[in-house]
C-alpha cells in the first residue's frame, strides 16, 4: 500500500493525505513572457517520500508587485546586479522554489530581456545537493534539478561521498548542512561563481531566535543569521595571485518574508514544490520550534518577534563596527603567524563588555583558525587579563597563547598560536604552481560587490542602540521595557524558552552517563605520527600554514662529494619548533667552520631574540630521515644552500571572519 503525507499545497491550506499514485507534474518550458503563465498538468509516477504539491489556481491576494520590490532591494544592499553570476542553493522546498522564481524576474527584467544560452538564463545555477542518507535521495535530487531546468535555470546535482561514515542521528542535520555548503561551494569555485544566494526567511530567523534564547545566547547570537557575508570553503581554494583563500558571498534576500510568502510567490510563479515528511519530525529541535511557533503565532506576535531581532541585529551591527575599528587600530598581525595588540591604543577598560570580548574572539579565531566562539569562564578570564595593564603574565585559552610582547613593559601582548601536541594527522597536499597567476573572471566582479555592500551597510550604521548593556537572561525584560514586546508576546516567547530549555537539560543529563563511559578519540596526531612532505609539493597545515621545498642548481662542497644530507633526502619530515632545534643552532653558531650552516644559524639566532618562545613553537621545520635539522623557513635557516624552503602564513579565514552585513 502506498504512503501518504499531509501537505501544505500552493493554496497555502493544508492538503488531505496524498497518494503517490496522485502526485502531478507541471511541465514548464521558460521564456520571459511565460515563466509566470499557467501550465498543464501530467501524472507523475515516481514513488517518494518528499512530494510534489498540486498546483490551485492563484490567489487574488499574492501582492507580485511587493515581493518584486522586497527582492530587488535586498539584492541591491547585497551589491548585486543581474548580469553577476550567480548560485541558487535549491532543495525543491517552497522556500527555495521561492527564490527561483524571484531571481529568474530579477535576472531576466534586469537585462532588459531574456539572455540564454542552451534555453537556460545566462549567469546563473541552482545547485541540488545529494545528501545520501536515503535510498530515494538520488532520485529526488535528479527529480528537482529537471523541475528548475524547466524554468530556465542551469542545474547541477551535487552528491555527498561520506568518506568517515554516516552522521549519527544526534549531529545528523548539524553535518548534513555542513556537507550541504561544503558541496555547494565546491560548484561555485569550479564553475567561477562568486555569490550564493540561500532561502532562509523570517521564520528561521524567529525559530533561530527561540533556540538561542534556550541556550542562553547574549544579544550578538540573538540577532540570528546575517544577510550578508564570505563563506570560506573547509578545503583551501588557493587565489595564487593575490596568495589568498578565495570565498563565496553568501545573501540571504528573503529575510524579510516569511513562510505563508513562500507559498504565495510558488503560486504567483505558477510553481509547485516539495514537502519533506522529516521536517515534522519532533526529534530535531528546529522542528520542535517550528510547531511551537506555527501553533501560536499571530501577526502581532510576528511583528513583535521580529522587531526584538530587528533590534539586536541593529546592536551586532554597531557592535561589529566597533570591533572592526579597534582591530584596524590595534592589531598588528606578522608574517610568521602570530599577532600583536596594542593595550595603550585599545585602552581596554574603556571598551564595553560586548565590543571587547567580539574583538578579543575575532583575534583569537584569527590566529587558532578555530571559528568556535568563545563564552563562559574562558572569556571571563581573557577580559581581565587584557585589562591588567601593564600586563605581567602569561594566558593559554581558546587555541591561543597570549604573553608580554618583548620590551614593551606589558604595554604589548603576543597572541600565538598554542601547540601543545604534534602536527594533525589530516593534512592537505596541494598542487600549486606560485609563478602563474590563476586567472579568476569574477575576482573584479567580486571586490566591486563587496565594496558596494559594506559602503551601504557602513551608511545605514546606527549609533544609538538599545540593547547594547542587556544580558542574554535580560534582552526579554528590555524589549518589554521598551514596549517592542506587548505582554502577551513577552509571555509567549518565554513559554517557548522555557520549554525548549527544559527539553534541552533533560537531554543533556540524560547523555551524561553515555558521554562519561565513551572514549572519545581526538584528532590530534599520536607523537608517532610523521607528517612528510615530498620536494615540490605544497603542505596545508592546520588551516593557517603553507610550507614547500625543492632542490636548487646550487651545488655545496658536500654535494659534490656525495655526502650532503639535501641532496640525499628524497623526503622530508615536517614538524613544530622544539627546544632542542633552538640548543642545536646556537651549537651551529658556534662552530669553527665558516660554512653556509654556520652563517645561516647566526641570522636566525638574531631573528629568535625578538620572538617569543610561545610563537617559536609554532614554526615548522624540516628535518631529513635521520631527525637531522634542516631548515626552519619562518626564519630563513637552511642547513646548506642546495635547499630552497619557505613558509607562508596563509590563513583559511581572514581577520574578522570576512564581510559580514546584519541589516
Amino acid at each position: 500500500m502506498a504512503r501518504g503525507v499531509a501537505l501544505r499545497c500552493c493554496n497555502g491550506r493544508k492538503s488531505s493525505t496524498l497518494l503517490y499514485s496522485s502526485i502531478a507534474k507541471v511541465s514548464l518550458s521558460f521564456s520571459p513572457e511565460t515563466l509566470f503563465a499557467s501550465f498543464p498538468i501530467q501524472p507523475r509516477r515516481q514513488n517518494f517520500s518528499r512530494l510534489f504539491c498540486n498546483l490551485s489556481s492563484v490567489p487574488n491576494t499574492v501582492d507580485e508587485k511587493k515581493y518584486t520590490e522586497v527582492f530587488n532591494r535586498r539584492m541591491a544592499m547585497a551589491g548585486l546586479k543581474p548580469h553577476h553570476r550567480i548560485a541558487l542553493g535549491v532543495s525543491g522546498g517552497p522556500d527555495s522554489v521561492a527564490l527561483c522564481v524571484l531571481t529568474a524576474k530579477w535576472k531576466t527584467e534586469g537585462l532588459s530581456g531574456v539572455s540564454k544560452t542552451d534555453g537556460f538564463i545566462d549567469g546563473l545555477v541552482a545547485v541540488v545537493v545529494d545528501h545520501g542518507l536515503r535510498q530515494e535521495s538520488r532520485d529526488e535530487a535528479e527529480l528537482v534539478c529537471s523541475r528548475v531546468s524547466d524554468m530556465g535555470i542551469r542545474c547541477e546535482i551535487a552528491r555527498c561521498d561520506w568518506v568517515n561514515g554516516r552522521p549519527k542521528q544526534g549531529h545528523l542535520q548539524e553535518a548534513a548542512r555542513d556537507m550541504r555548503y561544503q558541496m555547494i561551494s565546491n560548484v561555485c569555485f569550479r564553475q567561477q561563481i562568486g555569490v550564493l544566494l540561500i532561502a532562509h526567511h523570517a521564520d528561521d530567523q524567529a525559530e533561530l531566535f527561540i533556540l538561542r534564547l534556550s541556550r542562553g545566547s547574549g544579544v550578538l547570537g540573538l540577532a540570528g543569521t546575517s544577510f550578508a557575508s564570505e563563506f570560506f570553503s573547509q578545503d583551501l581554494e588557493l587565489d595564487v595571485k593575490h596568495m589568498k583563500n578565495r570565498s563565496i558571498l553568501l545573501v540571504r534576500p528573503l529575510l524579510d518574508l516569511w513562510k505563508e510568502d513562500m507559498y504565495k510567490i510558488c503560486q504567483w510563479g505558477r510553481q509547485d514544490w516539495v514537502e519533506d515528511p522529516t521536517n515534522l519530525s519532533q526529534l530535531y529541535v528546529r522542528n520542535r520550534i517550528r510547531t511551537s511557533i506555527g501553533n501560536l503565532q499571530s501577526d502581532t506576535f510576528k511583528s513583535e518577534l521580529q522587531a526584538v531581532i530587528s533590534e539586536c541585529r541593529r546592536t551586532r551591527s554597531f557592535v561589529d563596527k566597533v570591533c572592526t575599528d579597534l582591530i584596524n587600530q590595534t592589531v598588528s598581525v606578522t608574517d610568521k603567524g602570530y599577532a600583536v595588540l596594542d593595550l595603550e591604543r585599545l585602552n581596554p577598560t574603556e571598551v564595553k563588555d560586548i565590543c571587547l570580548s567580539k574583538y578579543l574572539t575575532a583575534v583569537l579565531q584569527f590566529i587558532s583558525q578555530r571559528q568556535r566562539p568563545i563564552r563562559g569562564n574562558t572569556l571571563k578570564l581573557l577580559l581581565n587579563y587584557i585589562r591588567a595593564i601593564p600586563c605581567r603574565t602569561s594566558l593559554t585559552a581558546a587555541g591561543c597563547y597570549l604573553s608580554p610582547a618583548p620590551g614593551s613593559k606589558g604595554t604589548k601582548v603576543i597572541v600565538s598560536c598554542f601547540l601543545d601536541s604534534s602536527l594533525p594527522s589530516k593534512t592537505e597536499i596541494l598542487n600549486i604552481c606560485f609563478n602563474e597567476a590563476q586567472k579568476r573572471p569574477t575576482s573584479d566582479d567580486f571586490g566591486q560587490i563587496i565594496s558596494a555592500a559594506k559602503t551601504f551597510s557602513d551608511q545605514n550604521r546606527v549609533s544609538d542602540v538599545q540593547f547594547l548593556d542587556a544580558a542574554s537572561e535580560s534582552v526579554l525584560s528590555k524589549a518589554r521595557e521598551l514596549n517592542i514586546l506587548s505582554e502577551s508576546t513577552y509571555t509567549t516567547i518565554g513559554l517557548l524558552q522555557r520549554d525548549e530549555t527544559n527539553r534541552f537539560i533533560t537531554k543533556k543529563e540524560e547523555n551524561k552517563s553515555v558521554d562519561e563511559s565513551e572514549d572519545h578519540g581526538t584528532n590530534v596526531a599520536s607523537s608517532s605520527d610523521k607528517v612528510h612532505l615530498l620536494p615540490g609539493r605544497d603542505l596545508y597545515l592546520m588551516n593557517r600554514l603553507l610550507i614547500r621545498w625543492d632542490l636548487s642548481r646550487h651545488q655545496c662542497d658536500e654535494a659534490r662529494c656525495g655526502k650532503c644530507p639535501v641532496r640525499t633526502a628524497t623526503t622530508m619530515e615536517v614538524r613544530h619548533m622544539v627546544e632542542s632545534d633552538w640548543l642545536y643552532l646556537a651549537e651551529l653558531s658556534r662552530s669553527l667552520n665558516r660554512n653556509h650552516s654556520t652563517s645561516s644559524s647566526h641570522k636566525a639566532l638574531r631573528s629568535l631574540k625578538s620572538i617569543p618562545a610561545a610563537a617559536r613553537r609554532s614554526f615548522l621545520v624540516l628535518v631529513n630521515h635521520c631527525g637531522l635539522l634542516l631548515s626552519v623557513p619562518a626564519i630563513g635557516f637552511s642547513y646548506c644552500p642546495c635547499l630552497k624552503a619557505s613558509t607562508v602564513f596563509l590563513p583559511r579565514v581572514p581577520l574578522g571572519g570576512g564581510f559580514s552585513s546584519f541589516l
